[in-house]
């Protein structure tokens, strides 16, 4: 069971993203953060959650939000997946799991009877002050991102 982060300092990062360059945590100090971390890219649950988050991206902008989406993928990976989708989220690469350790989010998972170690679809909201103010885990897509935004206007 992964520890709850929430009243926490979020771990900080420095990750490649898609269309080149990196994002790190700490500079977007100031602002909300919702980072969320999905299995694979292209996948059906996992392209629904990128493009309601793009749908609802202007909606998180004006509620002082920046979105933030994180996989195991590869940079060129993440960049055939916006493209083919028409995202608008930036896509950050975590290919040694290091963040996904750091968020306790790289977990045990089972599908037709074998176990396996990968991403277990997580939300995290981060305050201005770089503190977790809110997770969530073992996500469902359907109506996910309308609870995140939700959240992100209380905050």
């Amino acid at each position: 069971m992964s520890a709850d982060l929430t009243g926490q300092p979020a771990p900080d990062f420095t990750l490649p993203r898609d269309g080149g360059g990196t994002v790190t945590l700490s500079g977007m100090k100031g602002r909300k953060v919702v980072l969320y971390f999905y299995p694979k890219d292209d996948t059906s649950g996992c392209t629904k959650e990128a493009v309601a988050f793009t749908e609802q991206a202007a909606a998180f902008d004006a509620a002082g939000a920046t979105v933030l989406g994180v996989s195991k993928d590869s940079v060129a990976k993440h960049d055939r997946f916006r493209d083919k989708h028409s995202l608008g989220i930036a896509l950050l690469s975590d290919e040694n799991e290091q963040v996904c350790e750091a968020y306790g989010v790289w977990a045990e998972k089972s599908m037709y009877g074998k176990t396996y170690m990968g991403i277990e679809r997580s939300t995290f909201l981060i305050g201005e002050d770089g503190t977790v103010l809110r997770e969530w885990r073992k996500v469902k897509v359907p109506g996910h991102v309308e609870e995140v935004l939700d959240a992100v206007r209380a905050a």
